[in-house]
């Protein structure tokens, strides 16, 4: 699926691309697979803004999206959609039941094949498997990390991990960022990678469409006024003057590390996604 370029009418149209939502089969969503999505413009329950830069944009409602996959029914796939919520495209299956569901659209699938989940799936896209049962150097994505707690690894358009080595009850992923890391054999994954891969091709091309996903405008620190961040203040253009940047409160930035040194998951983690 190509993106679509526009002519350059005008100077945001010059550099901008959208894409061309060839795969997509259906327009509207199902009604009952629909949540409401409250927005809260970054703040918490109390109404502080604890993360920056949000706020307005479209008003867009969840689709509910099935990532545990524990029907082992046959499930036609009846639609391709768009989801608003997701980089990734979204299926829209019906199980031999008449039940619907939503899952993540794998690369290749389209309207009219067959899926399955369970132990006895076939290894082709879109079927979800224990990982037990998936041969090794096998392109997974949807990954559980907690039997039955529902894919929470590699959900993105594009993204697809290796299944690399089985052993003592755990198999070892590679996920996209090149992180090795121990998965549970009794996790469940769905065979193949995730479509949308043209989304990372994408260019925004102008301010406003930012604007329309909920993202507003980041201002440099070194534009502000001392009182409002450190690299504020003095005349003119002014250096850091400090050993290196910080954010607005102080704290190192740019390659400060912030995962907790003592974090259990530690001994999951077989090589690091920026060891060399």
């Amino acid at each position: 699926m190509a993106n679509r370029v526009y002519k350059p009418t005008t100077p945001g149209r010059r550099k901008m691309s959208v894409q061309s939502f060839e795969e997509i089969t259906k327009r509207t969503p199902e009604k009952n697979l629909l949540a409401v999505k409250k927005h809260n413009a970054g703040r918490n329950n109390t109404g502080r803004i604890t993360v920056r830069h949000k706020g307005g944009g479209n008003r867009k409602k969840y689709r509910i999206i099935d990532f545990k996959r524990q029907e082992t029914a046959d499930a036609k796939v009846i639609a391709i959609e768009y989801d608003p919520n997701r980089t990734s495209h979204i299926a829209l299956i019906e199980y031999e039941g008449g039940r619907r569901a939503y899952i993540i659209a794998p690369y290749g699938i389209k309207v009219g094949d067959v899926l399955t989940s369970g132990e006895h799936s076939d290894i082709k896209p879109g079927n979800t498997l224990p990982i037990a049962n998936i041969p090794l150097g096998t392109m997974i994505h949807n990954i559980e990390l907690y039997p039955g707690k529902g894919a929470q690894l590699v959900r993105s358009a594009g993204s697809a991990a290796q299944l690399m080595a089985k052993e003592n009850g755990m198999a070892q992923v590679r996920l996209p960022s090149q992180e090795v890391r121990y998965v549970r054999l009794d996790c469940k994954a769905t065979i193949g990678q995730v479509g949308n891969l043209d989304h990372e091709n994408v260019r925004i091309g102008k301010a406003g469409k930012k604007r329309h996903m909920g993202i507003r405008p980041t201002v440099r620190g070194s534009v502000m006024n001392p009182c409002d961040h450190p690299h504020g203040g003095g005349e003119g253009r002014a250096p850091i003057g400090r050993p290196g940047p910080v954010t607005p409160w102080g704290k190192p930035a740019l390659g400060y590390k912030t995962r907790n040194k003592k974090a259990r998951t530690d001994k999951l983690i077989v090589k690091r996604r920026n060891d060399r």
